[in-house]
């Protein structure tokens, strides 16, 4: 898999929503590193923590409520665990289209 291909389609997909910042795609962005960091698993298993710090976000608020974001415009599937020991869910509904126009990974 290309290395920038779901940031690119990810770039695609956003290029005409005026509801996308620079906030939502620095987290797009760390979310696919962290993904390609743990092999590409579906789903993503992660802590909120993890995603702030590589995010270099300042607050668990900015986190939560950009996630959320994602979440509700469909460029993500987010499953928030609410126990601490356990790590949310994410699901990318924007990789690999070339097999489907959307698939989750």
């Amino acid at each position: 898999m290309s290395t920038l291909g779901p940031l690119s389609d990810f770039f695609d997909a956003i290029a005409k929503d005026p509801r996308i910042n620079s906030t939502h795609i620095g987290i797009y962005a760390a979310l696919l590193e962290y993904w390609k960091r743990k092999g590409c698993p579906s789903p993503l298993q992660i802590f909120s923590h993890e995603l702030i710090k590589l995010a270099k976000l300042s607050s668990r608020d900015t986190y939560f409520k950009y996630i959320r974001e994602l979440s509700e415009y469909g460029y993500i599937r987010y499953e928030r665990s609410f126990n601490r020991n356990v790590r949310s869910r994410i699901y990318f509904s924007l990789i690999l289209n070339t097999e489907r126009s959307v698939i989750e990974v």
